[in-house]
């Protein structure tokens, strides 16, 4: 085991997660997944992440992207594995990984020793993530780790990103926040999503997110006010809960240990620059939009 200076899981993962993500704005993913019947974005998405858990139903799904409208999710799933098995999507998903990466990396960092390295190193940090109480890491885990180094490198950041993912879930409820008020104090605090952004990919109605912004005032959490905005003991409790996630979320990274952490972090800031410069992600899902 190896000390980590402060912060460094969430700053490893904060670099490595958007690398994972990025697919889920490409036009490639959009493109693999037409091609197999699956033409709706929010289909795409549903079936794409649930894909290694096999064909779930509603409230799997639900249960496990915690802040998605259940109305939204049972509108898409199961209907979805009828129009393609999770075999068939998962094969898109990585075909959709290939090109994204490729087209905002270039084949030069993906042919490079750092990608190579950084497949190793991230790989490294999931020998020591847990599967209990964390099923969309176990799932993924159950799937193969693919040949070529920039898809080694992207399976696993997969891992860490549901790893990390799964335990912020548990620190949510923990804080007692549902998954709408979840998604309010988070863009509360000027570091989420966009609210149009929210309001048109999770299924929610702006009644709804006025309702949210409503109990968490009552809470003491957001404060009066046309604007957005956390009170005090709102952004205490953000920050517990991300001190939570680290919390459940640091084994991977004091097994990789802390010249290992660093390492990886910077390789991965380095593609994400490249990443963003190229276009990886759309203004529209950033701000107080």
């Amino acid at each position: 085991m190896s000390n980590l200076p402060a912060r460094a899981e969430r700053r490893c993962h904060n670099a490595v997660n958007p690398l994972h993500s990025c697919i889920f704005f490409s036009p490639d993913l959009g493109a693999e997944m037409a091609k197999i019947g699956i033409e709706d974005p929010a289909a795409a998405y549903f079936a794409t992440r649930a894909a290694a858990l096999g064909a779930v139903g509603a409230g799997t799904v639900g249960a496990t992207f915690y802040n998605f409208n259940p109305v939204l999710v049972a509108r898409h799933v199961p209907a979805v594995w009828e129009t393609a098995s999770p075999d068939v999507v998962l094969d898109a998903r990585i075909r959709a990984a290939d090109s994204t990466l490729r087209r905002l990396l270039g084949e030069e960092i993906i042919a490079s020793d750092e990608m190579a390295e950084a497949a190793r190193l991230a790989l490294r940090a999931t020998e020591a993530c847990t599967p209990h109480a964390r099923p969309l890491y176990a799932a993924h885990a159950d799937l193969p780790v693919p040949e070529e180094p920039h898809l080694a490198f992207w399976h696993a950041t997969t891992l860490l990103r549901e790893h990390r993912g799964d335990a912020h879930l548990a620190a949510l409820l923990a804080a007692g926040l549902d998954p709408l008020e979840s998604l309010v104090s988070h863009t509360a605090t000027g570091k989420g999503m966009a609210i149009g952004w929210i309001l048109s990919t999770r299924g929610w109605r702006r009644t709804d997110w006025e309702a949210a912004s409503d109990r968490l005032r009552e809470r003491g959490l957001v404060a009066d006010g046309e604007e957005l905005a956390l009170t005090g003991a709102g952004t205490a409790l953000r920050a517990e809960i991300e001190e939570a996630t680290d919390r459940m979320d640091t084994a991977p990274y004091r097994h990789l240990g802390a010249e290992g952490v660093e390492r990886l972090t910077e390789l991965a800031r380095g593609f994400l620059f490249t990443a963003a410069a190229a276009g990886a992600f759309p203004a529209s899902a950033t701000g107080q939009g």
